[in-house]
């Protein structure tokens, strides 16, 4: 294994400085950076109801249908990874961000962003990955765009994927619909996929092997759904991690959530190398998980038919929501104290989608 300072050396800080001037890294990191962005530069520029409403898609109707739509970008480094790559990973996370507005998946659109030099063998191997993803998961790529940049002008690839899907008659999702006395659940164990990319980034070596969760999840909401579509709202905690996803919810619900950390289910490698580095996995991110905030009469048969689907046999109830401290997520610790867990500030791992 590496020593810590050889890993660390590689590290820059990604919230130096308060910067109103330029962009810093910290500006991607799901955290309060990226809200201060999105909050001063675009969302003035684009205001409209269905943009402020901040969910992981927009849900729009047309003729009578409601359609979900949702565009991400991937700049995963390294390209490829246990458990996964970046053609992968953009199926899925498009796929996800559509599924967190319980809509079936229906169409994808990609672009590839493509460094000259790049080996024509790395491309056929992400399309590969990519077009069996979206396959496997019942969703066709109809249309693109290719582009290609200077050598030293990008990273390999970066992709961006566009997604539309169907919302159901009945379901209506948001991060703006919590209520007092709702039930956290969370889909299976945490920090998985970041802590795989710093692992594969600085060449660390863990005692067990650690792959990223990526997956997609649109069969796990779908038997969700099959309980009860009084959900109040569903979240994949990718960028910025869980915190980041509890803080959106809390924020835009006017709300507290107390969390119960013994009930947050983490892999003892994972763990390990959180420590090692002084990483708190409440702020890794996933790739394969989601957050459900449901009513309380429902959240124990929830809690069964997830624990039935392969992508949520690690399921738990993991807190509550409450009138206490709107706007705030705290978390029980197992010495029985009480800490706030707040949005991070910077980004932990930068590049980790």
């Amino acid at each position: 294994m590496m020593a810590e300072s050889d890993i660390f050396s590689g590290f820059s800080c990604p919230v130096p400085y308060s910067s109103k001037d330029s962009i810093l890294l910290g500006h991607g990191s799901g955290g309060r950076l990226s809200a201060e962005l999105l909050r001063e530069v675009i969302l003035p520029a684009f205001a409209n109801p269905v943009l402020g409403r901040l969910d992981d898609q927009a849900v729009v109707s047309v003729n009578g249908s409601r359609l979900a739509f949702t565009t991400d970008s991937f700049v995963v480094k390294p390209l490829f990874f246990p458990g996964g790559d970046i053609g992968s990973l953009a199926a899925h996370g498009t796929i996800n961000d559509l599924a967190m507005g319980g809509a079936l998946p229906l169409f994808l659109s990609v672009a590839f962003i493509i460094e000259e030099g790049l080996p024509m063998e790395v491309l056929r191997r992400v399309v590969k990955s990519l077009r069996e993803s979206a396959r496997n998961a019942g969703v066709d790529v109809v249309t693109g765009d290719t582009k290609v940049v200077e050598k030293g002008s990008g990273d390999g690839i970066f992709i961006n994927t566009s997604g539309i899907g169907l919302v159901p008659d009945g379901i209506e999702l948001s991060a703006n619909r919590a209520r007092p006395g709702d039930r956290v659940l969370l889909s299976g164990t945490i920090g998985d996929h970041g802590i795989t990319i710093l692992g594969q980034r600085e060449g660390l070596e863990f005692e067990s092997a650690v792959k990223s969760d990526t997956a997609p999840l649109h069969t796990l909401v779908a038997a969700m759904l099959g309980v009860t579509p009084e959900f109040r709202c569903f979240r994949d905690p990718t960028r910025g991690g869980l915190s980041s996803s509890l803080n959106e919810i809390a924020g835009q619900s006017r709300v507290g959530i107390e969390l119960d950390e013994r009930e947050i289910p983490l892999r003892e490698e994972v763990r390990g190398a959180c420590e090692m580095l002084g990483l708190d996995p409440l702020y890794v991110a996933n790739e394969g998980k989601l957050v459900a905030i449901v009513d309380a009469a429902k959240a124990e048969a929830v809690l069964d038919a997830m624990r039935k689907h392969p992508l949520g046999r690690e399921a738990h109830i993991i807190g509550t929501v409450t009138e206490a401290h709107p706007g705030l997520v705290t978390m029980r610790t197992p010495l029985g104290t009480t800490r706030i867990v707040d949005m991070l500030a910077g980004d932990q791992l930068p590049r980790i989608c």
